[in-house]
């Protein structure tokens, strides 16, 4: 069983999505999480354990990302074998057996249309264990606390990739803040800094999405 739990590891890291998939070229042929999941289960594993299979290979295609070993493509087949997985889990999660590790809800910012870097982010995030509300692109202030009034205790991810909308940010951050004033929040894309993210009062700053989750894991821990 723990062999399992290794080769679901290395599959997310891998990319495998399923036997049928292509990629990585090296495990052609071989069974993918899919099917690595359904045996799993069979076998008697405890989904808790399986997703923690699939967090540490999440963690390890993460930190390698972090290092430029691996880049974009090689992120987002991770996510999608980390999704296959999930869609097999999501049943227990409903039932309460499965515990995600808190709720981040997370937008590009009013005026900005930019999504591929926001969907990677919330697609690892997800992969490692967080329930992930995506509020899309273009998203308003009044949006973004509707959101958290409707998950207590959520944290939020702002993202923003021109430096003409990343102002709006701090408009996001005051009207959360404003009524919410526990709420987590943290922001990213190309043109912020960690000391933009400072002076208009968010609580952090991820320059890439492995950083999202070393902030949300400490808020969890």
């Amino acid at each position: 069983m723990e062999e399992m739990i290794k080769q679901l590891a290395v599959c997310i890291e891998s990319g495998k999505i399923n036997k049928n998939s292509g990629y990585p070229p090296q495990m052609k042929g071989q069974d993918g999480a899919d099917e690595i999941t359904k045996q799993a289960l069979e076998s008697g594993i405890k989904p808790s354990e399986i997703l923690g299979g699939c967090m540490e290979g999440m963690q390890r295609v993460g930190e390698r990302f972090g290092r430029n070993e691996v880049f974009v493509p090689e992120l987002l087949m991770a996510a999608k074998a980390m999704n296959t997985v999930m869609a097999h889990l999501k049943p227990y999660f409903q039932t309460g057996e499965v515990k995600r590790r808190g709720v981040f809800v997370i937008g590009t910012v009013a005026g900005d249309l930019h999504d591929i870097g926001k969907k990677l982010v919330a697609m690892v995030v997800e992969g490692n264990g967080w329930e992930v509300i995506d509020l899309g692109v273009d998203v308003s202030p009044e949006k973004f606390v509707e959101a958290v009034g409707q998950k207590p205790g959520c944290a939020v991810g702002l993202s923003a990739l021109l430096t003409t909308t990343m102002v709006n940010m701090e408009k996001i951050v005051k009207s959360i803040k404003d009524k919410y004033p526990q709420t987590k929040i943290f922001v990213g894309g190309a043109p912020v800094t960690s000391n933009f993210a400072k002076q208009i009062g968010a609580d952090g700053y991820a320059p890439d999405p492995q950083g999202a989750v070393q902030l949300l894991n400490l808020l969890a821990s």
